[in-house]
C-alpha cells in the first residue's frame, strides 16, 4: 500500500509525487539509458556478477599482464541516485517514493521519512486480491520483494539491517486504510 499512500500524501500536501522521475534523471545525469539506472537498481543474477568481474579482471598474455578496456566510472550508480534524491529534496514540497529515499535523506531535519509496512501475511493478501496471483505466487512474490529491498539497501547505502529507527515515522497498514495513513503523514509532514 505504500505508493497509494505515497500518492494520496503528495495530493493532500498539493506535493509532486516523484518515484520513476529519479531513475529518469539519474540516467541523464549518467549519460546512460533509464534501463542501466533499472538494471543497476536490482540484483543481478550471480553469472552476470561473474561475467562483470572477470571483463573487470587484468587479461594475462604471454608476455604478462595487460590492462582491461573496460571503463571504470569515478561515480557509481548509485551515488548518481542519491545525488537525484538530494536534489529533488532540495526542491521542496515533493513525496519521494522508493530508491531508498530515506536513506539518502538520513540527517536531514527538513525531510520526513515515512516507512510504510505490514506483515507478509497482509501483502500476500493484497497481492492475490489485486494481482491476480495465487496464494503460493503471492508469497512468492512478497519474499523476493523483500530479498531484493534488503540487497537494495545494502548495496547503495550500506544498510545491513532495516530498523524502525531509521525513520522519522513508521506506520503499520495491516489495519489502517490508505486514507488513515495518509492523513497522518500529512499531519505530521505540516508540523
Amino acid at each position: 500500500g505504500g505508493e497509494d499512500v505515497a500518492l494520496q500524501v503528495a495530493r493532500d500536501l498539493g506535493f509532486r509525487y516523484i518515484d520513476d522521475e529519479i531513475v529518469l534523471a539519474a540516467a541523464d545525469k549518467a549519460g546512460v539509458s533509464p534501463e542501466e539506472i533499472a538494471k543497476a537498481e536490482h540484483t543481478q543474477p550471480l553469472v552476470v556478477r561473474i561475467m562483470e568481474a572477470l571483463a573487470a579482471a587484468p587479461m594475462v598474455s604471454e608476455s604478462g599482464y595487460i590492462a582491461a578496456t573496460v571503463p571504470v566510472p569515478n561515480v557509481t550508480y548509485s551515488q548518481v541516485i542519491a545525488q537525484v534524491i538530494r536534489e529533488v529534496a532540495e526542491g521542496g514540497n515533493a513525496v519521494i517514493l522508493a530508491h531508498g529515499a530515506s536513506h539518502a535523506l538520513s540527517g536531514r531535519t527538513d525531510a520526513l521519512r515515512v516507512l510504510i509496512t505490514a506483515s507478509p501475511d497482509t501483502r500476500e493478501n493484497r497481492l492475490a486480491q489485486g494481482g491476480g496471483l495465487d496464494a503460493a505466487g503471492a508469497r512468492k512474490a512478497v519474499e523476493a520483494s523483500d530479498r531484493e529491498r534488503a540487497k537494495y539497501l545494502e548495496r547503495f547505502y550500506n544498510v545491513r539491517h532495516e530498523l524502525p529507527t531509521q525513520y522519522d515515522l513508521t506506520l503499520n497498514t495491516d489495519a489502517m486504510a490508505v486514507p488513515t495513513a495518509a492523513a497522518l503523514i500529512a499531519a505530521a509532514a505540516r508540523t
